[in-house]
């Protein structure tokens, strides 16, 4: 069983940047493919970056050139950096295995809300 516990959000002018961090429990971490999602107010929980165990990623279109995943095997982390971030970024984010099965398994933590606003 994994354990995900996510920080790092806040509140943040448009245009400015935020770090999210996610820390997991279990020595199986560094085999999975991870993901950050995010869930706005009534919306679905959509993915927007992804990032696999050998540190290929993807990203959602309208985080491309704005957003950064990245992981730390050695000490079961993965990262999001936001940049640029917009009014339409607010939402609580989470991170999770990049596969519905696994993330289904494994459960959703509690999630670090990012709300941008001026």
């Amino acid at each position: 069983q994994v354990e995900l516990v996510e920080s790092g959000g806040g509140l943040v002018q448009p245009g400015g940047s935020l770090r999210l961090s996610c820390a997991a429990s279990g020595s199986i971490f560094s085999r999975y493919a991870m993901a950050w999602y995010r869930q706005a107010p009534g919306k679905q929980r959509e993915l927007v970056a992804a990032i696999t165990s050998g540190g290929s990623t993807h990203y959602e279109n309208s985080v491309k050139g704005r957003f950064t995943i990245s992981r730390d095997n050695a000490k079961n982390m993965v990262y999001l950096q936001m940049n640029s971030l917009k009014p339409e970024d607010t939402a609580v984010y989470y991170c999770n295995a990049d596969n519905p099965s696994t993330s289904t398994m494994w459960g959703w933590g509690q999630g670090t809300q990012v709300t941008v606003s001026s």
